[in-house]
């Protein structure tokens, strides 16, 4: 099976990238907010106080926007509609809601890999002849110009 044309270029995919997380950052600011919690210390023999980061709604918000988006708007992003890509299966033909939906459970669960993961995902554009991320190769899809 031999690439698709056009594929995107690598810069391309990391402006559009970063104007998703932006976007993504706006909308799901308002599902964060940081608590504290109360812990008994043993050692102290008394209660110490630690920040807790309330988080999950807005990594259900980052999740919905890109596998929604990639599933229902043509393979699109706001960011990459604006720089021009799309996401489609590796035959070219357009991504279904199935790869679209495993395209970001792979990355999300390469992202909770403290930063290491997300670095290895994406850094995989660098070194793979077709760009592809590891969760491009994990959803069989290719990123394109539109």
């Amino acid at each position: 099976m031999g690439s698709p044309p056009g594929l995107a270029g690598r810069w391309r995919r990391l402006f559009a990238g970063v104007l998703d997380w932006l976007i993504v950052n706006v909308i799901s600011a308002p599902f964060t907010w940081s608590s504290w919690e109360y812990v008994w210390d043993r050692s102290r023999g008394a209660w110490d106080r630690y920040p807790v980061e309330h988080t999950f709604l807005a990594g259900l918000v980052a999740f919905l926007y890109f596998w929604l988006l990639h599933a229902f708007w043509n393979g699109q992003t706001l960011g990459k509609r604006l720089f021009g890509m799309r996401v489609v299966q590796e035959n070219g033909a357009r991504i279904t809601v199935a790869q679209a939906a495993v395209r970001q459970i792979v990355e999300t669960a390469l992202a909770w890999v403290c930063c290491v993961g997300s670095l290895v995902d994406l850094g995989w554009i660098l070194f793979d002849a077709r760009k592809q991320a590891v969760h491009d190769k994990a959803a069989r899809t290719v990123v394109v110009n539109a």
